[in-house]
């Protein structure tokens, strides 16, 4: 059992890949808005280190409200196989924009694209609408870079929870949680 929790994460994120999980970056996100109303939906893990988990959204989107009412929130991993959960909680902040930059240049030109044409969450009057304004934006950016759209971004969960849920036999399975403390983090092995 490791000390640091981002590494132990990192070291099964690694092992899930190996283990041909599809999508091992897929994460569901859960928000609550001001009166505690939980949503969840499945996001995109596109960096963990020692600050913090980093996911990437529209920032008119219903998640991008709750964090602004709410901003803590809670994200769960989970690996059929090699059978391992991790649960992270914790409080929830926009990027720099020159991080949000950085990574949207890496995004495919589509991808790119589709960022500026929808504005995420939001009522469409029919599928024609959104895929109309793709098109006119292909048109508007035919040659040229596609900048970031200022309605667009990242997010990092600063953890202050990590639990580590791993599978054994007769549901006798490990629970080890890290919680921040004052210098460095507190670990507790709990009944599964």
């Amino acid at each position: 059992m490791t000390e640091n929790p981002v590494a132990r994460f990192q070291e099964w994120f690694r092992e899930a890949e190996q283990a041909g999980v599809e999508v091992p970056e897929a994460m569901a996100l859960a928000t609550a808005d001001a009166d505690g109303a939980p949503s969840a939906r499945m996001v995109l893990l596109k960096g963990a280190d020692e600050d913090g988990f980093v996911f990437y959204s529209g920032y008119v989107s219903r998640k991008a409200g709750e964090l602004e009412q709410n901003p803590r929130a809670a994200l769960l991993f989970y690996w059929r196989p090699p059978g391992k959960q991790i649960r992270v909680e914790g409080r929830v902040e926009r990027v720099s924009e020159a991080e949000s930059t950085a990574y949207f240049a890496t995004r495919p030109r589509g991808s790119q694209l589709a960022a500026w044409a929808s504005r995420q969450s939001r009522p469409l009057s029919s599928r024609e609408e959104l895929e109309t304004r793709y098109v006119e934006l292909e048109r508007e950016y035919e040659g040229r870079d596609v900048p970031l759209p200022p309605h667009w971004g990242g997010y990092r969960l600063r953890p202050e929870t990590i639990e580590f849920w791993e599978h054994r036999e007769n549901r006798l399975h490990d629970r080890i949680r890290y919680t921040r403390a004052r210098e460095g983090w507190k670990v507790e092995r709990l009944a599964p």
